[in-house]
């Protein structure tokens, strides 16, 4: 007698392991999926040379026309960081201080724009969301990655960062913020790395940096882990001013 083989070939075990989604998706294979986030990224970016981006935060809300000038502004900035920093300078790869932004709408939009204008590549790292945020139409299609761990996105924020410049932003704007104060801080990234907040009113409302020096919650030198500026090509000379390297022709 010969037993049917079906129940056997239908089971869940039977599966190959790279085409069975239920076990991909399980939480026993959680660290893979960091792995994939972590390869994919990498992968495309070394295609295109990116050595080190300039990240742009600020917040999704903000818009075009609005009153405050930060969507312009941040479109400004990332132009001038694009045509000046070496994010096209093709016949000599490694590209540097390419734009790169959590990938959706607001400043975020502004920046990939600002380096769209000067036809230069930007990243857009993009986080998936309960509600959905999609990729904004500016940032280059190859570079615009999507990630499900907040953690992960935030290590490729990081890992090639040549300098950081903050528009105003709520919550998410503050912990992406803070998080790269706190690793320069204790030494975990580049103590050199500049790191600017744009429109100086706005910050110094916000956030109250004197009184944490004042009540001993940081050293007063920690004040010089960043500046201010109120103005794009202000925010430039800024990142120039605090050793941001430009790659010679």
């Amino acid at each position: 007698m010969i037993n049917s083989n079906k129940p056997q070939m239908a089971s869940a075990a039977f599966r190959l392991p790279a085409l069975d989604q239920d076990f991909l998706l399980g939480d026993t294979t959680r660290g893979l999926r960091f792995q994939l986030e972590y390869q994919k990224a990498e992968q495309y970016l070394r295609a295109w040379g990116v050595a080190s981006t300039v990240v742009v935060f600020g917040s999704a809300r903000i818009r075009e026309g609005s009153p405050f000038g930060w969507y312009e502004a941040a479109r400004e900035f990332a132009r001038v960081c694009s045509e000046e920093g070496g994010a096209k300078l093709d016949h000599a790869l490694p590209r540097h201080n390419v734009i790169a932004t959590g990938g959706g709408p607001g400043v975020m939009e502004a920046a990939n724009r600002g380096a769209h204008d000067a036809e230069a590549p930007s990243i857009g790292f993009n986080i998936t969301l309960p509600m959905e945020q999609e990729p904004n139409g500016f940032s280059t299609p190859d570079l615009t990655f999507r990630f499900h761990y907040f953690a992960m996105r935030k290590m490729h924020f990081a890992m090639r960062a040549s300098a950081l410049v903050v528009f105003p932003g709520g919550f998410g704007t503050m912990d992406e913020l803070f998080e790269i104060l706190t690793l320069r801080q204790t030494g975990k990234m580049d103590d050199q790395l500049p790191v600017v907040l744009y429109d100086s009113k706005f910050w110094k409302s916000a956030v109250n940096f004197q009184h944490l020096v004042t009540t001993g919650m940081i050293n007063s030198a920690d004040l010089n882990l960043f500046g201010f500026a109120d103005t794009p090509r202000g925010a430039w000379n800024e990142l120039l001013m605090r050793g941001l390297k430009i790659p010679s022709e």
